[in-house]
């Protein structure tokens, strides 16, 4: 990890595990015939058949024929709302249901409304008070029977495995004056609908015994189309544990709208959007277009069983559901492989940081960023409520709220509740990791400063002659009433200590004791101002402290002491008192001083001298003085200050 590991990082780096790419070879994509580990249905509004015609204009109602088919039996009721477009329900309508005696719920707006089906209704359908049975049982004829009935047909869909179905009254007298069904029918605007998809496929690699799977959704748009955003929501079973990823590919210049109730990998073409929690585009990744390239894609990411390969038609809306079961049953001739969770690692993380924690009016939250780093990408970190987001540097996430805010929950009183939520992205694999955490509220005294009468953004700068706000405060669940403020006094360097505040009183010129907010969950909170003011010796001290003392009536006693820096017009020392003799000692002094050293000096330098300058030699001298006196001087070692030299 480089020079900023931390002996946290090692083991969580353990559980990093990574495999070689893979390749899309021996993996042969087949139906799913077996249940499908998920459900996949979409928006549209082109149906197999259908038609319209204004020839029920001149007749007594409006006639909507739906033909439902089904290729296998839908796992949810059909739902069917129908909702006038214009003026509502000014005119009768007929809705005429075929779908082979199947389960539907009819949602209607209109008490007028006539409808013969074959559909076995719910309790919950809305309906006219006497639905009438449908005589016919075949779609052959369906429509000869409905126009002999009602004289014309305003619209004919032929639906192909329906969810819900959206069916708008109103006729338009620019349509057909016949309805001749064709193929692939543009229904809009009076249906919408939504499918669910069945040409699943699946496949896995034989040589790989990793059970990590992909599902693969290609979007089918054609260059021209006008569909430029998708609206994608997947939800997930309760408490779902599933290491898959979900593989999104479609046109350049589409932008996927993202709506995820579940943790899972992602790998999105185009751009996508996040809701909630990323509301601008963000560039996904170019992704290729050929079935074995996309599913190579899938195996160089370490997920080597495609659970789920799926073609969709262009469509605006796509819901995708992961089924419960744990078991993706393959349509090759393998042993079905069970999908097993690794551990998951921000979890891991986060529940080993323990980066939370809780004063009594206060949720802070602190992680170190290097910590982050066998998770890579992290994008943000909120709490449950994703507007209170922390703010990051270069070494931090940092995020502060209050205990009433961002989505907290005080739980018996002692202990705040709420949920991290880190939105991680990778080479435009997203996904979000929640986890929810309490931290203790503790339970001792809380001494805060403040600028204002406010009492917001508390801090530690005590501003000379100006007022400050000192607030108090502590939770006590047992008994709040019995919990009093005892003394609050004010400390300072080279000076006696001053009682500001005892009990209720004031003890001091310049203070004031103010009224708390009302006390609520056990919490007690006493206010008082004061000003601090410079004495009149002139004398500033280094160092200030406020320091105060609450407890019960039987003497438990809390007590907490805040240090505070003095923030104003800095005086120095005031020399007043410094008369003229005291100058003029100070200057006797200083020149004693020098002179005394002068002194010092010129004696050093007089004893060092070489002899040969203070004693020269004269040339008459007899023979043995001068020998006797080469001798010396030869004899005479140099010195830093000398030299020596011989006759």
């Amino acid at each position: 990890m480089g020079p900023r590991s931390v002996p946290l990082l090692p083991l969580l780096l353990a559980l990093l595990g990574r495999s070689d790419p893979g390749r899309a070879e021996g993996c042969d994509l087949q139906p799913v015939t077996a249940e499908p580990p998920i459900i996949i249905s979409y928006a549209t509004s082109t149906v197999p058949r259908g038609c319209v015609s204004n020839s029920s204009m001149d007749t007594d109602h409006e006639v909507h024929v739906l033909s439902v088919k089904w290729s296998k039996a839908s796992p949810v009721p059909l739902t069917v709302t129908v909702t006038p477009r214009a003026d509502p329900c000014s005119r009768p309508a007929v809705l005429i249901l075929l779908c082979a005696r199947c389960f539907a719920n009819i949602t209607l707006s209109c008490s007028n409304l006539i409808i013969h089906t074959d559909a076995h209704l719910s309790p919950e359908t809305i309906r006219a008070p006497n639905p009438e049975p449908l005589v016919v049982s075949s779609e052959e004829q369906l429509l000869p029977w409905a126009l002999t009935t009602y004289k014309g047909i305003t619209s004919y869909s032929e639906l192909q495995d329906p969810r819900r179905v959206q069916l708008y009254l109103g006729e338009d007298a620019d349509s057909p004056p016949e309805c001749i069904p064709q193929e692939h029918f543009n229904a809009t605007p009076h249906l919408e609908t939504e499918v669910f998809f069945h040409g699943m496929k699946g496949c896995s690699r034989s040589d790989v015994k990793s059970t990590n799977a992909a599902h693969i959704i290609r979007l089918q748009l054609e260059p021209s189309s006008p569909i430029t955003e998708v609206n994608l929501s997947l939800s997930c079973p309760k408490n779902y544990a599933g290491n898959q990823i979900l593989i999104l590919q479609s046109k350049a210049n589409l932008t996927w709208s993202l709506s995820l109730m579940c943790n899972i990998q992602l790998l999105v073409s185009g751009s996508y959007k996040m809701l909630p929690l990323i509301m601008n585009p963000v560039a996904g990744f170019a992704l290729p277009d050929t079935e074995q390239d996309l599913i190579a894609r899938a195996f160089e990411k370490n997920y080597s069983v495609i659970a789920s390969y799926s073609t969709i038609p262009a469509s605006t809306n796509i819901n995708l559901e992961i089924q419960e079961h744990e078991m993706v049953k393959l349509p090759l001739k393998t042993t079905p492989l069970v999908i097993t969770q690794p551990p998951d690692l921000p979890r891991q993380v986060l529940l080993t940081l323990k980066p939370w924690k809780c004063t009594d009016e206060t949720m802070e939250i602190v992680i170190i960023r290097s910590y982050l780093e066998p998770i890579k990408d992290v994008v943000s970190i909120t709490l449950k409520d994703i507007s209170c987001q922390a703010e990051k540097n270069a070494t931090h996430f940092m995020l502060k709220s209050s205990l009433t805010h961002c989505g907290t929950s005080l739980e018996g009183k002692s202990y705040a509740g709420n949920e991290l939520i880190l939105s991680l992205a990778r080479d435009a694999v997203f996904r979000s990791v929640r986890v929810g955490f309490q931290c203790e509220i503790p339970r001792e005294l809380f001494l805060r400063l403040f600028p204002t009468a406010a009492f917001e953004a508390p801090q530690t700068e005590l501003e000379i002659n100006k007022e400050a706000f000192v607030q108090a405060s502590m939770r006590w669940i047992d008994h709040p009433a019995d919990l009093q403020l005892k003394e609050c006094w004010l400390l300072a360097s080279g000076l006696p200590p001053v009682l500001l505040v005892k009990g209720r009183k004031a003890y001091e010129a310049g203070v004031a004791v103010l009224d708390g907010p009302p006390s609520s969950d056990g919490r007690k909170v006493w206010r008082f101002r004061f000003n601090y003011t410079i004495p009149e010796d002139g004398h500033i001290p280094f160092s200030v402290f406020l320091k105060c003392r609450a407890g019960l009536q039987n003497d438990t006693i809390f007590e907490k002491v805040l240090e505070v820096t003095l923030k104003g017009t800095w005086r120095p020392l005031n020399y007043r008192g410094l008369g003229l003799a005291a100058v003029l000692g100070i200057t006797f002094g200083a020149f004693l001083i020098g002179a005394l050293l002068t002194a010092g000096l010129w004696y050093i330098y007089s004893h060092t001298r070489p002899i040969s300058k203070l004693q020269p030699v004269s040339s008459t001298a007899p023979a043995s003085e001068s020998s006797s006196t080469n001798h010396s001087i030869g004899s005479t070692q140099s010195t830093p200050c000398s030299s020596s030299s011989m006759a």
